[in-house]
């Protein structure tokens, strides 16, 4: 779960407004052969893994207000096996810019987000979602002392961000306004589901 702490000064703006976001790396995929890689789809261990995704996320603080999810299946079947797991439905768009997309350009992405949107959920693929949390949150290094475990948390998204992975970031302000190093890395989780045992 992710910690409880107050934001350090340098992530907060003048308004105060905290929002949330989760970024969310797609459950573990196959490889099947003649495939193309955005139609490659969850693989058995994915399978299980997803919907314990929506299982966490039901009890770490409830649904996300939006949903933006790469178009690639199986970061959309990531999604729709955890988002049956929520009791109330999410707005979700599939915005190809996440397909492939580097740190700062999801950086970008997260600009167009609306101010009515205190949650957000990103559901894409890596390097791009690891740089993305790390871009955001190298500020953060700081407050490491104050915060208890961001240094913990930063350290472990550095080593391996993987399938399932989610990142906890607060911020404060519009998300037109978020820069590099201006987010908190609050937690890291990473749900999986049980594997039959038959």
């Amino acid at each position: 779960m992710q910690p409880s702490t107050e934001p350090p000064e340098h992530v907060r703006s003048s308004d105060g407004r905290p929002r949330r976001l989760l970024v969310l790396r797609h459950a573990k995929s196959a490889w099947p052969e003649n495939v193309a890689d955005r139609d490659r789809p969850l693989g058995p261990r994915g399978l299980r893994d997803a919907p314990a995704v929506g299982r966490f996320l039901a009890e770490a603080g409830g649904p996300p207000d939006l949903v933006l999810c790469s178009p690639a299946r199986r970061a959309r079947h990531t999604w729709e096996l955890a988002a049956a797991e929520l009791d109330d439905a999410v707005p979700t768009r599939h915005d190809p810019r996440l397909y492939g997309a580097d740190g700062p350009e999801l950086l970008d992405v997260l600009h167009g987000v609306s101010d009515e949107v205190g949650t957000l959920l990103l559901v894409g693929h890596n390097p791009g979602l690891e740089d993305l949390v790390l871009l955001l949150a190298a500020g953060a290094d700081g407050a490491a002392a104050a915060a208890g475990t961001v240094q913990d948390v930063l350290d472990r998204v550095r080593t391996k961000f993987p399938t399932s992975a989610i990142a906890f970031l607060a911020l404060y302000g519009p998300w037109t306004d978020l820069r590099p190093g201006e987010a908190l890395l609050t937690g890291l989780a990473i749900p999986r589901g049980v594997r039959d045992p038959s």
